[in-house]
């Protein structure tokens, strides 16, 4: 049988978005762009999901260019990927600040070993997704755009059902983002993925805008993944 991380690896590697996009719409596939993207992810799998337990699943909604986008691991910049779960990246250096407050987070429950041996976190659509906006390519996110969706949908499902593969307890999810949760129980009535779906806020949205509650909102967070 293999491990969570066997496959997961196996998922990454062979992770390739062929579909259509809409004018102004680019995926970025780390995976593709940075030798050391691969490198990196493996390790922190390896070191986290080296075994077939059951895990439960939180859903994000794409990676960020800055995030996920370049170390392959959800919600984890170089930073963070360094100084938390003990895996240098020498060929990028990024900050993001949903990073910032989900490794907060993970060490108030008590750590990355404690927190991914409970916990698996990917996205729907598990590349990130960025827009031309005047001039300048910037974040975007699955929903931002009617047309987008619709062309990325099959995809997301898919995925989806890729995740739960893995053996993810699906009699509760836990959604990262309240918009991202609007089209998620969308595609679950269709799809009847899980029993049960808790929506938190989003980690990016806590930081940037509610920074001075963010104690309040890890107890919620803790309280709510149990």
């Amino acid at each position: 049988m293999k491990t969570i991380a066997e496959q997961v690896i196996s998922f990454n590697k062979n992770l390739q978005y062929t579909g259509e996009l809409p004018v102004g719409f680019q995926v970025v596939n780390p995976y593709l762009d940075n030798p050391e993207t691969l490198v990196v992810m493996e390790q922190f799998y390896k070191k986290f999901y080296n075994d077939s337990q059951q895990r439960r699943f939180i859903i994000g909604i794409n990676p960020s260019r800055h995030g996920a986008g370049v170390t392959g691991v959800p919600f984890t910049d170089t930073k963070r990927l360094e100084s938390a779960c003990g895996i240098p990246m020498h060929s990028a250096h990024t900050h993001e600040i949903s990073s910032v407050y989900m490794y907060n987070m993970i060490e108030a429950y008590g750590g990355p070993a404690a927190f991914y041996s409970q916990f698996y976190i990917n996205s729907p659509f598990p590349l990130a997704i960025v827009q031309e906006k005047k001039g300048s390519w910037v974040n975007a996110n699955y929903y931002d755009d009617k047309v987008l969706f619709s062309m990325v949908k099959d995809f997301m499902i898919d995925s989806l059902r890729k995740h739960i593969s893995l053996g993810l307890d699906t009699s509760e999810v836990f959604i990262l983002g309240k918009k991202n949760a609007d089209f998620l129980q969308k595609i679950n009535h269709e799809e009847k993925f899980f029993d049960k779906m808790t929506v938190l806020e989003h980690p990016r949205y806590i930081q940037q805008y509610k920074s001075k509650d963010k104690i309040s909102y890890i107890d919620k967070y803790l309280k709510l993944l149990g």
